[in-house]
């Protein structure tokens, strides 16, 4: 078991990673949550049929009510319809300020969930229980929302979770096309923070479908360090924190033209990195092999080019309307070296240009 600490300016919490870590959730809630009304699980429809029943045991071991409310999975959950759900099903049962909710499930869960938790009664605790490698990313930080049809993560919150609990058995239950999404945000790490641990994902993982426990274990534990290393300094991203965004400037564009659920978010952004390698070598001189990347991501699965169907002048506007672009342009993450990411304000007629060379 790997213990990693979080410390923000607002909160301080755990991340528990490895087999079996779900045993040590109900442990956790007795003995940091004395004055508990009611325990809340939101999970989606495809988690609910792997994993409830298990976190449901282990958490009737508090001696509290354990509710559940099941929503759509993937993005589709990410909207305001099922965001009132949620509310509506929490006011209904009568949850107050001494309730927690449990985050079961991807990114998608996490996000909707840790909102539902800072809007219910001005905000409630909650805890992430991450299933799939891309919640690595998401499930620590404490950026919580919902997508908007302008743009995703548009509505949301900074809001901390009390803990997270990952446990790496949930993980052998992932379609491939789920571990590719997730891994691409190992590989996000890695770029911005540390060429070496590059080197150790393209040496040691070839084949997605035959990924050993102590991988897992490795790029997950290294992977919440580096974004536990700049959350620590930047919470709310006011600075530094926008850097995790690399390749999701271009990565979120494609993800929302394509209608969020149909294009996975780790195949977005893997495009918007290799993008944004492009630009950093022809701006920044950045010394990377692009063409070695591109051979080892496309034997992993990857497509590396923006889909044809996608218009380049749509993308160009849905890149201007990222979180990170405040002078009507827009702002992208780039990398001077290996590890050493910076941003930079991009004119339009650059980005189109390169577009064209990624269609």
């Amino acid at each position: 078991m790997e213990s990693i600490r979080i410390k923000t300016a607002s909160k301080q919490y755990p991340v528990l990673i490895g087999k079996n870590a779900i045993n040590e959730l109900s442990d956790f809630i007795t003995n940091e949550f004395s004055h508990l009304s009611k325990i809340l699980i939101i999970t989606d429809e495809k988690v609910a049929e792997l994993h409830l029943q298990t976190v449901k045991k282990v958490l009737i071991k508090t001696g509290k009510p354990v509710l559940q409310h099941v929503v759509p999975e993937g993005e589709h959950a990410k909207t305001f319809d099922v965001f009132y759900e949620c509310q509506s099903y929490a006011l209904s049962q009568q949850l107050n300020r001494k309730s927690l909710i449990i985050a079961l499930g991807g990114g998608a869960v996490g996000d909707l969930a840790g909102f539902v938790a800072a809007t219910f009664m001005r905000g409630i605790p909650f805890i992430q229980v991450p299933t799939t490698l891309l919640a690595h990313d998401s499930a620590v930080g404490g950026k919580v929302a919902i997508n908007h049809p302008l743009g995703k993560n548009m509505v949301g919150a900074f809001h901390q979770p009390e803990a997270v609990i990952y446990d790496l058995e949930f993980l052998h239950t992932l379609p491939l096309k789920e571990l590719r999404s997730g891994f691409a945000e190992v590989v996000k790490h890695s770029l911005i923070a540390d060429e070496e641990f590059y080197r150790w994902l393209r040496l040691n993982i070839v084949d997605l479908n035959n990924v050993k426990d102590e991988q897992f274990l490795t790029m997950i534990t290294k992977g919440i360090s580096i974004k536990a290393s700049i959350v620590e300094k930047d919470e709310k991203e006011t600075g530094i924190r926008a850097f995790l965004n690399f390749g999701h400037t271009l990565g979120h564009a494609i993800e929302g033209s394509m209608g969020y659920g149909n294009f996975t978010h780790g195949e977005s952004i893997l495009i918007g990195m290799v993008y944004a390698l492009k630009l950093s070598k022809k701006k920044l001189d950045l010394n990377f092999n692009l063409n070695e990347f591109i051979d080892w991501v496309t034997s992993l699965g990857y497509r590396t080019t923006i889909p044809r169907q996608l218009e380049k002048e749509v993308l160009l506007h849905l890149m201007k309307t990222d979180k990170k672009s405040v002078h009507g342009g827009a702002t992208f993450v780039l990398l001077s070296q290996l590890g050493t990411p910076l941003l930079m304000d991009m004119d339009d007629s650059a980005l189109l240009e390169e577009m064209n060379e990624l269609m």
